[in-house]
């Protein structure tokens, strides 16, 4: 699961942004909350089943993709724990009850698995009273993150007051989502106010 998935990709894909540490991240920054009304982008099954495909190498193998409705509820959750983390506020009660419902319906256990002579530590998820492996995973990410203050403080909201996605920053100078695409649009701006400011040209 600790594959990468790179900004290039996701954007190459259709998707703003992307390619975060956690798959949790990426999920939540699927609906831009910047908008009104806010815009699902995995809202067309073809575009939730690219988000999907993208993923795939970070969840684990037996992870199909899960219904629309539980994504969305997970997600809701997710995003209110991130955004309530950033906001200085407590989350919602239900959002705090579906990650952690989400993580525990498919228990795992570690196991040792000896291949070509060699031994290596997986995990086994198990499904056999239900639950969904992906979603699970997810959930067990963001349960981690608030586990690690360390890895907590980093969390960020875009700086461009018009974008609502969500990033951990491996170094204090970033400060959009993706520099090529919030970075960009903030400086022009900036640009343009600068030439406003300056008075028309002779």
């Amino acid at each position: 699961m600790a594959v990468k998935v790179d900004l290039e990709s996701v954007q190459r894909a259709g998707f703003p942004v992307g390619g975060e540490p956690l798959v949790a991240l990426d999920l939540a920054d699927t609906v831009m909350t910047a908008v009104v009304p806010a815009r699902d982008l995995l809202a067309a099954p073809e575009r939730s089943a690219v988000w999907w495909a993208l993923q795939a190498n970070r969840l684990p193998e037996s992870a199909t993709t899960p219904a629309p409705a539980a994504v969305r509820r997970l997600r809701a959750a997710v995003r209110d724990l991130l955004d309530a983390h950033l906001e200085g506020r407590r989350p919602r009660p239900a959002s705090v009850e579906d990650v952690n419902a989400a993580a525990a319906s498919v228990p795992s256990s570690p196991r040792l698995e000896y291949s070509g002579g060699a031994v290596r530590a997986e995990v086994r998820w198990h499904t056999e009273y239900g639950g969904d492996i992906a979603l699970a995973c997810i959930a067990r990410e963001v349960i981690d993150l608030f586990a690690d203050p360390g890895r907590l403080a980093r969390l960020r909201r875009c700086a461009n007051p018009a974008c609502s996605m969500l990033f951990l920053a491996e170094t204090s100078r970033r400060r959009w989502c993706a520099s090529n695409v919030c970075g960009n649009r903030v400086r022009a701006a900036r640009h343009q106010e600068r030439l406003r400011a300056a008075g028309p040209m002779r």
